[in-house]
């Protein structure tokens, strides 16, 4: 297969630049493989259903810590041969990883049937807690007669670069040293051309019969109906040997299972009369809880496995925005550490400026010899009013002033830079154009190195002005003046409103075409218009610069049938000169595009067509492999008894995709919060067809909370209130 057109300048928001060797290569599919994937904080493995991890062209498999694979190769076999799978699955809270096998018929050295099929259980149970990968392997003998098993685990370690894996190549690599053997102990090294040394550890109990650097084979004599267990330990760093491998597992899982319980108690609950969308919100808001990483400044959430498992600053902002009803302890650690790495210099090769808030953090070793630009990146151009934006919002749902008066000097920084940095030509709009030629030539989400182009195809040449940028300058300014107003600066809030309302008129003649019916995907260096059909037009209704008598023209273009596939709104319409539903953003459906674009629609009355995103994205959930929604899905048109075409390199979990189904709960609940008054509304709440009810459990705002139901009753949707803590005011409207 050739080389997809979807690398760093083209692997979606999370992804890195524009020049050929930071391609990912399609010469595989995950979806074929439908990998299993673990992580916790800055570790992440990607399995196959067996539990192995078989490296090779193509392949993401293997265990990795802080953007370096530290185990490239993980295969388990018994007698010589591998097991045949029985199941493979993931706990409902993506704890543990469980693999069920069992012994295909194995011949001795003359070929005769040694041991028939089906008599030897094995169970793979597998978990990541703080830089290390847990393993139990269980046996159990179900034959009449004592049986001796020969199980043999091969392993590697390539320490190979994030980027090497998606693909680039590298003209030099550091030194792999010779193994370090121990009794039951086994360490590989390497030390880099950044003069890092980085080791994976494994460690084994009971001891191998046999160990070297390559393997470890283990003699197991069981007796008709004997169960054994052995444990594996894979340390990313040095680890603790005061215990042993089985005491250490038990100790991690234990913690592993607290913390989970722990980050889940602090979020409110959502249940609903549909079963299967159940199984869906359980798989999202566990992708949610895995991908949430604890940083100095709270938790934040990595943008997606396997190749975005790190810090991204537009992915894990709006993350934030869709859960912020449900968790808005997640949207207070993504605004303090982003606001700890806002840039404050000028630098070129990081397209940073000051007060820009950065778009990408890589800590490999390419990274930190700046063979990636990306060991601390802000080629991004809606991540600084996206965090202004956030911030507006956060305070509206918490009423946390504390949190923003200490952010304010960032809040500033970042209003400093739209007006410094942001309008490269002073025209009023804000573009982008990157300083160096590694960095991203386009940077707004859809990052693709062709998708922003003219009606005939062509390509647009920068300072590129998108017409969602805009649309969240408009936010950004609205949101700054709600937070001066709360911290007293009523003047500057003012002046704000003022500069947002001349905005959106400006805004408005620049951008709508009465022939579209929508708005332009662009304004290209001359000032053209990129007469574009593009869902980039949804976001201007997500944050309220669209004039109401807007607002019609636009649905009306994004619900037909050019740019609706019947899953989703595609991120280009069929009618337009580069669709294509195979591509990575011309033409493919984007769960988290289209809560933002939902969002928008019920923002101006328009809940029908936010509930039909809704349910194209359900239906979509239900065909794909553990209800979990992918990054994006190419942009057929719905069919019939037919799932969704899954795209071949879609990253699973994504954080702002798991992220969706919460943004469009509350999209059509029509949700909001006054924390001052405490109170919850529902603004003419409404439900998608396949939900009679919801249920909302924990939903909290000040001091109090409540237990809501929300349940369908002919045309319209009655509000219950189950159990009420604290002084809490529910107001309905319908």
């Amino acid at each position: 297969m050739k080389r997809a057109s979807i690398g760093l300048e083209a692997t979606g928001d999370a992804a890195g630049g524009a020049v050929p060797e930071f391609f990912i290569p399609a010469a595989s599919s995950l979806q074929e493989r439908r990998p299993r994937t673990l992580k916790h904080d800055d570790s992440f493995a990607v399995f196959d259903h067996n539990g192995n991890a078989l490296s090779g062209p193509g392949s993401p498999e293997g265990l990795y810590h802080r953007d370096t694979r530290h185990l490239s190769l993980l295969c388990l076999t018994l007698g010589g041969t591998l097991p045949i799978l029985l199941s493979s699955t993931l706990r409902d809270d993506n704890a543990t990883l469980t693999c069920d096998l069992t012994n295909p018929d194995l011949h001795d050295e003359h070929g005769h049937l040694a041991l028939e099929h089906d008599l030897i259980h094995i169970r793979r149970s597998r978990f990541l807690w703080q830089a290390a990968c847990y393993e139990r392997l269980a046996l159990r003998n179900f034959d009449e007669a004592p049986r001796r098993l020969r199980l043999e685990i091969t392993f590697a370690a390539d320490f190979a670069d994030v980027f090497e894996v998606r693909g680039a190549r590298r003209q030099r690599r550091g030194t792999l040293h010779p193994a370090e053997l121990g009794e039951a102990q086994v360490t590989l090294a390497y030390t880099g051309l950044d003069g890092q040394r980085r080791q994976t550890v494994l460690r084994f109990d009971p001891a191998p019969h046999v160990l070297t650097a390559e393997r470890a084979v283990f003699e197991v004599g069981l007796v008709p109906h004997e169960a054994c267990a052995l444990y594996l330990e894979i340390h990313c760093t040095a680890p603790d040997t005061g215990i042993t491998p089985r005491r250490a597992l038990l100790g991690a899982l234990r913690e592993a299972h607290r913390a989970l319980r722990f980050s889940s108690m602090r979020a409110a609950t959502l249940t609903s009369s549909n079963d299967i969308f159940n199984e869906a919100l359980r798989r999202s808001v566990s992708d949610l809880h895995v991908l949430v990483t604890e940083t100095p400044e709270g938790p934040y959430p990595y943008a997606g496995i396997p190749w975005f498992s790190t810090v991204f600053g537009r992915d894990a902002l709006i993350t934030a925005l869709e859960t912020l009803w449900i968790d808005p302890v997640i949207a207070r650690g993504v605004l303090r550490h982003l606001a700890a790495n806002q840039a404050s210099t000028l630098d070129p090769v990081a397209d940073a400026e000051p007060g820009k808030i950065l778009h990408e953090i890589r800590q490999g070793e390419m990274a930190q010899l700046g063979e990636v630009p990306f060991r601390r990146y802000y080629g991004s151009i809606d991540s600084t009013p996206l965090f202004l934006m956030l911030a507006g919002a956060y305070l509206q749902r918490t009423g946390d002033t504390d949190t923003l008066r200490r952010l304010r000097p960032n809040l500033d920084a970042a209003l400093h830079w739209i007006d410094a940095y942001g309008d490269r030509d002073r025209d009023g709009f804000v573009e982008y154009g990157r300083y160096s030629d590694d960095g991203l030539i386009n940077q707004g989400w859809k990052d693709s190195h062709d998708s922003i182009f003219h009606a005939d195809g062509r390509t647009a040449h920068g300072p590129i002005a998108l017409a969602e940028v805009q649309a969240y300058v408009y936010g950004a300014w609205r949101a700054a003046a709600d937070v001066f107003r709360k911290l007293g600066q009523v003047a500057r809030a003012r002046r704000l409103d003022l500069r947002a309302d001349a905005f959106r008129q400006q805004f408005d003649q620049a951008f709508f075409d009465d022939r579209l019916g929508s708005y332009a995907l662009a304004l290209d260096g001359d000032k053209r218009r990129c007469c574009v059909r593009a869902s980039n037009a949804g976001h201007a209704l997500f944050t309220g610069i669209a004039y109401p008598e807007r607002a019609a023209a636009v649905v009306r273009t994004l619900m037909a049938s050019p740019s609706f596939s019947g899953w989703g709104v595609r991120t280009v319409a069929a009618t337009e000169a580069r669709y294509n539903p195979l591509s990575y953003h011309n033409g493919s459906v984007w769960p988290h595009d289209n809560a933002l674009i939902a969002a928008g629609f019920a923002r101006y009355g328009f809940k029908r067509e936010a509930a039909r995103i809704f349910e194209g994205l359900f239906a979509a959930s239900i065909h794909v492999d553990l209800r979990r929604l992918p990054e994006l899905f190419c942009g057929f048109a719905r069919q019939r008894s037919r799932g969704p075409t899954l795209y071949p390199v879609a990253c699973t979990p994504q954080a702002w995709a798991a992220a969706a189904p919460l943004a469009l709960v509350q999209s059509c609940l029509g949700l909001s919060f006054n924390p001052t008054a405490s109170q919850i509304m529902f603004d003419e709440p409404a439900l998608p067809e396949f939900l009679e009810e919801v249920v909302l459990r924990r939903l909290s705002v000040g001091e109090g909370s409540v237990d809501v139901s929300l349940r369908r009753a002919g045309s319209q949707v009655v509000v219950n209130v189950l159990e009420r803590r604290g002084k809490v005011q529910v107001l309905t409207s319908n």
